[in-house]
């Protein structure tokens, strides 16, 4: 929908011939924007430092980041670090993708982050890799910590970029779907058509720190526990001592 647009996208991906296949797709529609693809496996935080180092060398600006790749349930959740695959992928490489790219997206940005209706109160002890929870446990707390942690780092950057948080809707026809969940799902473009809108939409322009949930069309409260003060600082110094240990 956005090369469709026009627009310029860099896509990311962990398989090169996929990345491939659908580059190619892409650069085939009419009128579309240019595509380019970029390969790393966020589960290691390696690569989300050398996609930020690729990304920057090729790039002097980006207007919109959105961070769309997530884990609900593998075979294997623990990662070579020793880390739940969820809270890397869903939480903590995205911080810190987000982070290193900042310097290109500038004040007049957006961040998009894709959170969940599944949010629930953060282990900490699980967010460092030293408890082991269910993959719903682990799914919905990591989700809950992407959504602090996107008002956290708006709080920190008032003049920008806009960084937003949204649930683009419950049970869509994901392969996250139909391999977590066994059903076929809803429409996709229900989640692309907000993921859309808050990139590129005035009724984001001023919605930096809060979060969307699509299943209500409108800007909700997220879990209680991300307007917790104490709780949210908590989260943020987890995430930040994990990436002290791994990087």
């Amino acid at each position: 929908m956005l090369v469709a647009r026009g627009h310029h996208v860099l896509l990311h991906g962990r398989n090169p011939a996929k990345l491939e296949r659908v580059e190619a797709a892409l650069s085939n529609l009419a009128d579309g924007g240019r595509v380019e693809s970029h390969v790393a496996d966020l589960s290691r935080l390696a690569d989300v430092e050398a996609l930020a180092v690729d990304v920057t060398a090729r790039h002097a600006k980006l207007d919109v980041l959105i961070n769309n790749a997530g884990v609900f349930k593998t075979p294997d959740p623990v990662t070579g670090d020793g880390l739940d695959i969820r809270f890397v992928v869903n939480t903590i490489a995205p911080y810190l993708l987000t982070q290193r790219l900042l310097p290109l997206i500038g004040p007049s940005g957006r961040v998009v982050n894709l959170s969940s209706a599944a949010q629930s109160p953060v282990n900490l002890e699980a967010l460092a890799g030293q408890v082991r929870l269910s993959d719903m446990e682990a799914y919905a707390q990591s989700k809950l910590a992407l959504t602090i942690w996107s008002a956290e780092m708006a709080k920190a950057h008032k003049s920008g970029p806009v960084i937003v948080a949204i649930n683009p809707g419950s049970l869509l026809a994901s392969k996250m779907v139909k391999e977590g969940f066994g059903v076929e799902g809803g429409d996709l473009r229900i989640g692309a058509d907000i993921l859309i809108r808050a990139a590129l939409s005035d009724e984001f322009e001023t919605a930096t720190g809060q979060y969307f949930d699509n299943d209500k069309g409108r800007f909700a409260a997220p879990h209680a526990e991300a307007r917790d003060t104490w709780k949210a600082e908590a989260v943020m110094q987890a995430i930040k001592t994990v990436l002290a240990d791994m990087t």
